[in-house]
């Protein structure tokens, strides 16, 4: 499957549902993350939204996001595939972060299970 088409929002979403750990972590949070990943050919926007104990990840754009981050598509493959860490990519400047910070850091536990469940689906990049 394509890293980042609907197939892979999909799957992803269905991953999340499924991951006891990633579970755990959404019971009580409200978050809602807009992604832009620059392409040669062309910008894909998407998100994950965190509401009622459950998460959606869908291409295009969510109101109302608490913070939007952007990468190049090679940043996006690797930090979805594990090969680079959410910290690391910020601290190089790999990803710029825009909206409200406290509430980003305050759930950097949730991303980290985000990101941990997401890691070992295979997708071509």
């Amino acid at each position: 499957m394509q890293f980042l088409s609907d197939d892979y929002m999909r799957e992803a979403t269905e991953r999340l549902a499924g991951n006891e750990d990633f579970s755990k972590a959404i019971s009580e949070v409200g978050l809602g993350l807009q992604f832009t990943v620059a392409r040669d050919n062309g910008d894909i926007s998407y998100y994950l939204r965190i509401a009622d104990g459950s998460a959606t990840m869908a291409l295009g754009q969510l109101d109302r996001a608490d913070a939007s981050i952007t990468s190049s598509y090679d940043t996006a493959a690797s930090l979805s595939k594990g090969e680079l860490n959410t910290q690391t990519a910020f601290m190089t400047g790999k990803i710029k972060v825009e909206g409200d910070m406290a509430t980003l850091m305050m759930n950097q536990g949730v991303i980290n299970k985000w990101t941990e469940a997401l890691s070992g689906m295979d997708v071509a990049v």
